[in-house]
């Protein structure tokens, strides 16, 4: 009877462990203090933990993550039969006070999806007695802080905003590291030059002296009206504290000196305040001409000739500077009549982006006479908005008067669909009679046509077809931007980071960083349909997730880039071992975001 019940217990635990999946949550514990580091684990207990698939994540919404997913696997075999388990181990740190929950992780397997439990915590304030050095979290905040100072905080629609971001000390403190970015939801934004080395200067503020360095600084261009806000930018900042003197606070002495005496470093969590902008739309009596351009501009246009041949080339150059988002002007229109050719636009700009954005940007069109006559370019019109008047200012170019001639013996009519090479023939391909007698003879077969004649009597409707289907198609792509930029998403990305690792090869580390990060997020805007004035990582990450990509090349991406924007504005605190990393990371990010995208919308 003890040997049945034997068999019969271990038939059924051998059973359960075989057939049961079990997906859980635990933490460490669930009372902690403000800025106390714990674990959260995820664990899938299953029979084969190779069918796993799509990990996600919670939030962690009120957390820092400073680690994380780690995997570990655990595997046992009972009586013949395998059991194993899959964790996956976060580090997080608290931030705030009060109670904050951990949402379900989720899971599949096996086709079907399995989620946990949310975990509730409570976040404490810690005592005097946990403080490390004896120095409370508001002893710190008063001593080490984030101050983001805009240069207005009322403007128009379209008009620049700069924000200073400006970091304040009176303690020692080693190489911060970005903990969140700010965004910045209904700008467009422009990074201004900053010092590749971050310099102390003293300055007072509320009465007291501290050290203070400008760590960021970013034109903000509003791209809607309303009240719009800037969201804090957090630095972990390593706070290096010397042990507290008897009847003194640490904080007394004025860059006080930790050579002497034991210190301890701390990581403190320093942030910015919120910013409110109020952002007035523009009159509504706007001229035709207008296009959105803000700000203050010159415009001047030029025709290369006036009196030309049928055929030839005419180019009309347009030039617009001043101060503004040059980057997001849009091109002039030019009236063209007809019995013209006329080419898509080159454009180039130079934009100066150390305090106003301001610069050039230069446009080339290009336009072929095909009919003879006196033609008349209307003037073109460039319309913007004068942030310092409040007034719409217009101003012109032309109109241009083009006398066209056709030369003695060109062949004259409809010839809009020929090129000038092709004009050119016309003149040479007609032969005259010969007066001279000839031998004639008689075909045997005269109805019997050899192979080339056909060949070369249908040879000319192929290519001509060839040509339209070819045609048919650019003109469908030109006329779809998005999908445009879709497909030219890699190409630019990769001319990008050849202009990135040249500039890292000659040892120029900002340059190097600017055109890495340009690469990516570059790259993401192309590839998602992102406009640039809207474009934030938190948007490129939700149409991401909304194609169903692995929630690790997500976190990867996430990670780099923010790798690589605190590179940005200190590139002296990187080695080229780390300029070399990143540019590495970059491109495997880059070719595995190009392939999953694809494969997704394909799907």
């Amino acid at each position: 009877m003890i040997n049945l019940i034997r068999n019969i217990t271990l038939f059924l635990v051998c059973f359960v462990t075989a057939n049961a999946q079990n997906f859980t949550a635990t933490v460490d514990k669930t009372k902690l203090g403000q800025n106390e580091r714990f674990k959260v684990y995820f664990k899938m207990e299953a029979e084969d933990i190779n069918s796993l698939r799509n990990f996600q994540a919670p939030s962690f919404e009120g957390f820092r993550i400073l680690s994380g997913p780690n995997q570990s696997t655990n595997m046992q075999i009972i009586n013949g039969s395998v059991s194993a388990s899959l964790t996956y181990t976060y580090i997080l740190q608290t931030i705030e006070l009060g109670k904050f929950t951990i949402g379900s992780a989720k899971v599949n397997y096996k086709g079907k999806n399995y989620s946990t439990d949310p975990l509730v915590l409570e976040v404490v304030k810690s005592s005097a007695n946990n403080d490390v050095g004896g120095v409370s979290n508001e002893d710190l905040a008063g001593s080490v802080f984030i101050r983001a100072i805009p240069s207005k905080t009322n403007v128009y629609q379209g008009e620049q905003v700069t924000v200073e971001y400006k970091l304040y000390t009176k303690a020692n403190i080693s190489s911060p590291q970005i903990s969140k970015l700010p965004t910045y939801n209904g700008f467009w934004t422009e990074e201004l030059e900053t010092s590749p080395n971050i310099r102390f200067n003293i300055e007072m503020y509320n009465g007291e002296r501290f050290r203070a360095a400008t760590i960021k600084r970013v034109a903000l261009f509003p791209t809607k009206s309303g009240e719009l806000t800037v969201t804090p930018f957090e630095l972990t900042v390593p706070v290096i504290l010397k042990k507290r003197r008897s009847g003194r606070d640490v904080f007394d002495e004025f860059f006080n000196d930790s050579f002497f005496g034991r210190t301890e470093t701390i990581e403190f969590l320093a942030k910015s305040n919120e910013l409110k902008v109020n952002v007035k739309s523009l009159p509504a009596q706007k001229p035709e001409s207008f296009k959105g351009a803000v700000g203050n501009f010159d415009f001047n246009a030029q025709i290369d000739k006036q009196n030309v041949e049928i055929n030839e080339a005419v180019t009309i150059k347009i030039n617009i500077s001043g101060t503004g988002n040059i980057e997001l002007l849009d091109i002039p229109e030019i009236k063209i009549p007809p019995g013209f050719e006329k080419y898509d636009p080159k454009t180039s700009s130079t934009v100066n982006k150390k305090n106003t954005v301001s610069g050039i940007k230069n446009l080339e069109y290009i336009m072929v006479p095909r009919i003879p006559g006196k033609k008349t370019i209307p003037a073109i019109e460039f319309s913007f908005f004068n942030t310092k008047t409040g007034k719409y200012e217009t101003k012109t170019a032309g109109p241009f008067v083009l006398n066209i001639s056709a030369p003695e013996g060109t062949v004259v009519g409809d010839v809009s669909g020929l090129t000038k090479e092709e004009v050119t023939l016309l003149s040479s391909d007609i032969r005259f009679i010969k007066t001279n007698s000839y031998d004639f003879r008689k075909k045997d077969e005269l109805g019997k046509l050899p192979g080339w004649f056909w060949y070369l009597s249908i040879s000319p409707l192929v290519l001509l077809l060839l040509f339209l289907g070819y045609q048919k198609r650019r003109n469908k792509i030109s006329g779809n931007i998005q999908l445009l930029k879709f497909k030219k998403a890699e190409k630019a990305a990769k001319n990008r980071l050849k202009k990135a690792k040249k500039a890292m090869e000659q040892n120029s580390l900002g340059l190097f960083y600017s055109e890495n990060a340009a690469a990516l997020f570059g790259y993401l805007e192309d590839k998602l349909g992102i406009q640039k004035s809207e474009f934030t990582l938190e948007k490129a990450l939700e149409q991401l997730r909304s194609l169903e990509l692995d929630e690790e090349l997500l976190t990867k991406l996430q990670s780099t880039s923010e790798k690589s924007e605190f590179a940005r504005f200190a590139p002296s605190a990187q080695s080229d071992e780390d300029a070399r990393n990143l540019y590495d990371s970059t491109v495997h990010l880059i070719v595995d975001l190009d392939s999953k995208i694809d494969s997704a919308r394909i799907k």
